[in-house]
This record gives structure tokens, sequence and C-alpha cells, in this order.
């Protein structure tokens, strides 16, 4: 599948469990409707896996996509 349109990076935040992960993703803005960028199916799955990464709290891997941060009870 092919997405026309401008290619941009974009901040997501996962959430997941006591983790909160930023990772930069490409998006695409296309041409037919420029109101919102929109990611490819690889970008979906990559965004899923962080997610489930996070919830088995996986950090060593997080380091390695993004930049994680853990909340800390008290």
């Amino acid at each position: 599948m092919k997405f026309e349109g401008k290619r941009v990076k974009q901040i997501r935040w996962v959430h997941a469990g006591p983790c909160v992960v930023r990772v930069e993703v490409d998006a695409v803005i296309p041409v037919d409707d420029a109101s919102e960028p929109c990611f490819k199916p690889t970008t979906v799955e990559f965004l899923r896996e962080v997610h489930e990464r996070a919830e088995a709290r996986d950090i060593d891997w997080l380091n390695n996509v993004g930049d994680v941060y853990l909340r800390h009870s008290a």
C-alpha cells in the first residue's frame, strides 16, 4: 500500500501500567485530507508492540526505542 503525501515525524506517548514511553514515529499527511497525519500499518504495529512491552515492563527494549518514564509508588 502506497501512501501519498508529506512525510513528517511525530511524537507519540504510550501509557501502560507504571510506564510512559515517548517515541518518535513516521506519519504521512495525505494529499486528499491534510487535516491530520496518518500512520502506516507498520507504525501502528510498532506502537502496539511498544504498548505490550510497556505492560510487560520490558524496560531494556523500551529504552532502545524511546524515552521511558516510570511512576514510582510512594
